[in-house]
């Protein structure tokens, strides 16, 4: 298990003074990223030998939000590597140790010279280890339904500050301008993100935006109805 110590900041929090769900989401992509530095087999490690792991999908569970100077622990943790894809679970827990956040990811390892998926060798995630047990949660499945029903929102267009690393738009961001599509009182209990393809600067996101009782699903898709990724919303009523 990876871990590191944080202070919920102001600049991480929402209008009720609680950690937003971006700023829940930048904490555990800070963890992993933290954890393949600290390996040397970070950003610069990769780009060496043209790989890089990238999002498949998200599963988050929030029990309650870190408040603003509230203390915080975000762990993470691979549990297995199968082939082109690697498993790794988040948390994040208050100073009592109680969890506020579980979370279940999935990563594929991508040959950006070929422009394909590759096989992650033993070489590629030594030192990640698999020894930690499975977080006891609900999992959910990879892939999320679309409903035949929907509305459209209004078109996004990828700006700068949507772009990481990667040249693409970063997956906080999907969640962020699926956020923005729906009611300003929506309070998010729990999320999942399918990503089917990199949005790049300058292309157009269109929502298009279903609700059945409690639960949002929101395909981010181009003129051609085709999504960039599929964000379902758990919500508090």
């Amino acid at each position: 298990m990876y871990s590191f110590e944080s202070r919920v900041r102001y600049s991480e929090v929402d209008e009720s003074r609680k950690l937003s769900v971006t700023g829940v989401m930048n904490y555990l992509q800070d963890c992993s990223t933290f954890q393949s530095e600290d390996l040397g087999m970070g950003i610069d490690y990769l780009r060496e030998r043209n790989r890089a792991w990238w999002l498949s999908s998200w599963q988050i569970a929030v029990e309650r939000y870190p408040k603003l100077g509230e203390r915080i622990t975000v762990s993470t943790w691979p549990y297995d590597f199968k082939g082109i894809y690697g498993y790794r679970n988040f948390t994040i827990r208050d100073e009592a140790g109680n969890y506020l956040v579980k979370a279940n990811s999935i990563w594929f390892f991508f040959d950006t010279a070929a422009g394909r998926p590759v096989r992650a060798t033993a070489d590629d995630i030594r030192g990640y280890g698999v020894g930690e047990a499975k977080l006891p949660m609900e999992y959910a499945p990879r892939r999320i339904e679309l409903p035949q029903e929907y509305s459209e929102g209004e078109p996004v267009l990828v700006v700068n500050h949507h772009i990481d690393t990667n040249h693409h738009v970063n997956n906080a961001r999907y969640v962020e301008i699926a956020r923005e599509a729906l009611p300003e009182a929506v309070k998010i209990r729990e999320l999942r993100v399918e990503y089917k393809k990199a949005a790049t600067l300058g292309d157009v996101m269109i929502p298009h935006i279903s609700r059945q009782e409690d639960r949002y699903t929101i395909a981010l898709c181009d003129r051609e109805k085709s999504p960039y990724a599929v964000v379902w919303l758990r919500v508090e009523l």
